[in-house]
This record gives C-alpha cells, structure tokens and sequence, in this order.
C-alpha cells in the first residue's frame, strides 16, 4: 500500500488533486453503473454539473493520507470503514443543509442513521476502499508517474475546472433556493 505522503514530498498538491479527480470520475461511473442496475436509468442527479463525485474522491485521498505500507491491516480495515462513512455522512449533512437536497435517503434502510449513512452501505465502502487500495491505487501511482511531466498545466486546468464547476453549482443551488423563498403574488 501507499502513502500519500510519500508522493507528498515530490509532487504536492499536484499529486493530490490528480487522485482526486480521477477518484471523483471513478465514484461518478460506479454510483450510475449502480443506478443503472439499481433503476434502470444510467444517470443520477449530481451535485455538480460535471461528472465527478467528490465525496469518492476525499474519501480515498484521506485514505492513502493516514494509511502507509506499514499500517497494520486491523487499523486497515477501520479506517476504510470509518473514513468513507464519516465522508458520506457529512457530505450528506452539508448538501441538505446548505442546499436543501438529499441526493441519497437511507431512511428505509436497517441501521441507518439520520438517513445519510447506513451500515450495509458502510459495509460496502469498507470492501471499496480495500480494494481501492490493495489494487486500484497502486495502478493510479504508475499512471500519475507516467503523466506527472505532463500533468503540472493539467493541474492548473482541472483546479479551475472544479473552482468554475463548484462556482456554477452554488449559484444555481442558491438561485433555487432564492426562487422558492419569493412568497406567491396574489
């Protein structure tokens, strides 16, 4: 396994944002693929205008940021339980708060808590996360090695490309937000 802070010394920020990216595409495919078996329907409503889920992508970033090669697997195990599950539930606490949306419901699910996250889809994230991991991550080390004497004006494109996207998503969330508060004119 690897550790974020290893890569941290060389690339920075740089190294950060590109698992970040790819991990918030990689979270966009599997949450569709899921609702594509789940309802039928390919696409899900999203946050954001593009197609990236952050909360799959901080969830893993943090992961290869507490987790080293030397960690022991019973800590492991904890923390890809804990880390997605805490991610999950403030994500889901924020976006109903700030934006008045629920972009998931758990309310009907066994061992849910405040509807925002539930054991069974814990459960689910501990697998994910180990696999990520064990296999997955490794990978996106070599292919961010492969890109890294590219990636540096890259960085800069997809750091504006989440500032625009997140810029234009606030603003339609509190323009919608605007809209239902203006009292019906008789």
């Amino acid at each position: 396994m690897f550790s974020l802070s290893e890569y941290l010394a060389v690339d920075g920020m740089s190294a950060i944002l590109f698992y970040f990216a790819v991990y918030s595409y990689l979270g966009w495919l599997l949450e569709n693929s899921y609702n594509l078996i789940v309802n039928h329907k390919f696409f899900k409503a999203n946050f954001l205008f593009g197609p990236f889920k952050p909360m799959y992508g901080i969830a893993p970033v943090l992961l290869i940021f507490f987790i080293s090669s030397e960690t022991h697997w019973g800590v492991v195990l904890l923390l890809c339980f804990i880390i997605p599950t805490m991610v999950e539930y403030w994500s889901g606490v924020v976006l109903q708060k700030f934006f008045g949306q629920r972009y998931w419901d758990y309310s009907d699910t066994p061992l849910q808590f405040q509807g925002h996250i539930c054991l069974p889809f814990s459960a689910c994230w501990l697998v994910l996360s180990w696999v990520c991991l064990k296999w997955i991550h490794p990978q996106l080390v070599d292919m961010y090695r492969a890109v890294a004497p590219f990636w540096g004006w890259g960085a800069y494109a997809m750091a504006l490309y989440f500032m625009t996207d997140v810029f234009f998503t606030i603003k339609k969330h509190t323009t919608r937000q605007l809209v239902k508060e203006v009292p019906d004119i008789p």
